[in-house]
Formats: C-alpha cells, sequence, structure tokens
C-alpha cells in the first residue's frame, strides 16, 4: 500500500499550470508520482512547467486549453485519457483577477470576462471530469477559489462574485457525488507572491504597503504552500474530506 500523498499510477489535470500557484501544484503532483497534464492557455508557459517536470524525473504534457471555452476543455479532458487512459485527479486553478475598479466603473465585458474564466471555467471543467470519474468509479476534484469567495474584495466586484460561485459549484458537486466516490473541495488562498499579484501591485508603493499591512503573517503566502494544500485534499490522506473550502490565508480572513 502506497504513502497517503502517493500519486503513482495516477493521473491528474492541472488547469492554469503555467505559472504561480497551477505550476507548483504540478510540479508538486509529479514529484509524488502522478502522471500530469499541464493545461495552460499560455504555450510558453505550459511548455516551461513540462520542462520543469521532466528535468526533475517526472511525466507531463502540454494540453492548449481555455477554459471558457467547452470545446477546449472536453478536449484537454480527452487528451489526458488519450494520453495516459486515466483521470483520477483535477486541479481547477485557472483564474484571472480582472480590473481593479471602483463597482460602478466596470464595464460590462471585463465583468463578463472575469465570470467566463473564473466560474464558468470551473463549471466546464467539474462537468467534464466528473462525467469520466462516474464512469471510473470515483475521483478527487479540488478548485481555486479565494478568501473573496468569502468576504468582500471592494474594487474587484466581477472576482469576488466568482470566487463566491466557485464556493458554491463546489458544494452542489460534493453533495450530488459523494455516493459516486468523487470528492469535491476548494482551497481558498489569501494574498499570494503570483504574477496576477504582482500585476495587481504594479510597482506602486502605497498599494504594496497598503497590502502588506493587513497580513497577519507580515508577507504573502507562497505558490508552493497553496500547492500542498491541493495536493493534500487531492490524496488519499483527505479521503474523508469533501465540500470544504480550506482558507489558506495565514490567518486573514478567520471566518
Amino acid at each position: 500500500m502506497g504513502l497517503p500523498q502517493d500519486f503513482a499510477g495516477k493521473a491528474v489535470i492541472v488547469t492554469g499550470a503555467g505559472s504561480g500557484i497551477g505550476r507548483a501544484a504540478a510540479q508538486l503532483f509529479a514529484a509524488r508520482g502522478a502522471k500530469v497534464a499541464v493545461a495552460e492557455i499560455q504555450e510558453a508557459g505550459g511548455a516551461d512547467t513540462v520542462q520543469r517536470i521532466e528535468r526533475a524525473g517526472g511525466t507531463a504534457f502540454f494540453v492548449k486549453t481555455d477554459v471558457a471555452s467547452e470545446p477546449s476543455v472536453e478536449a484537454m479532458v480527452k487528451a489526458c485519457l488519450d494520453r495516459y487512459g486515466r483521470l483520477d485527479c483535477a486541479f481547477n486553478n485557472a483564474g484571472i483577477g480582472g480590473k481593479f475598479l471602483a463597482f460602478h466603473e466596470q464595464t460590462i465585458d471585463d465583468f463578463n470576462r472575469t465570470i467566463a474564466v473564473n466560474l464558468t471555467g470551473v463549471y466546464l471543467c467539474m462537468k467534464h471530469e466528473i462525467a469520466h470519474m462516474l464512469k471510473a468509479g470515483g475521483g478527487a476534484i479540488v478548485n481555486t477559489a479565494s478568501g473573496a469567495g468569502f468576504v468582500p474584495a471592494p474594487g474587484m466586484p466581477a472576482y469576488t462574485a466568482s470566487k463566491h460561485g466557485v464556493l458554491g459549484l463546489m458544494k452542489v458537486a460534493a453533495k450530488e457525488y459523494a455516493r459516486s466516490g468523487i470528492r469535491v473541495n476548494s482551497i481558498c488562498p489569501g494574498v499570494t507572491d503570483t504574477g496576477i499579484m504582482a500585476e495587481f501591485i504594479n510597482g506602486d508603493p502605497a498599494i504594496e504597503k497598503l497590502m502588506y499591512d493587513t497580513l497577519p503573517f507580515g508577507r504573502m503566502g507562497r505558490p508552493e504552500e497553496q500547492a500542498e494544500a491541493a495536493v493534500w485534499l487531492c490524496s488519499d490522506a483527505a479521503s474523508f474530506v469533501s465540500g470544504e473550502s480550506l482558507l489558506v490565508d495565514g490567518a486573514s480572513v478567520c471566518r
């Protein structure tokens, strides 16, 4: 019998795996024995993640994926099944921050794009992953939500709405498929040192100071810390955990 977090022989899809939390999770899954489908819309980032995994002795391939497009998501799942013959776990992590503007200044195009990637994208991934897992007899899914799934992020109404929605989707699926052996959970990262966060700060010392002043640990989280939580939730070590919204935020929300 393998260790509780041993993924040897298992196949995993990670979306948004070309950078940040997704890349860290893809590398961690591979380091623990999983064969990884690196799903990413940016080819350069996805290819780089695959190279990093292979250099470390792991197994991975890149599949270009736009999670807001159902045909693209269908093709992603099919590519994993064609390559590995199975799909045991999925980490639906792809997302965008949207524009930081006052509520009344947001455009409908920006709102719709954020919802399409962050919420509809998670729905589509879950839909097609679950359809296969039902045939296979079970599986584990983790979605990336946010602390903004619990509390508002002023200036980011679409992002806040999308992350609240991700938690709602997770809860429905966790209840609906529990007897089918499918576990569904979410991680809710706090402020994490990723490219999205760097874009948000945009080199502005005032924004950076404002952000750090709100962090109980006095620092941002690291992508690797978020990855550990996601991989644990997919592992047999979390075999009785489903429907959970796991805050990984250094005590920022404390719900």
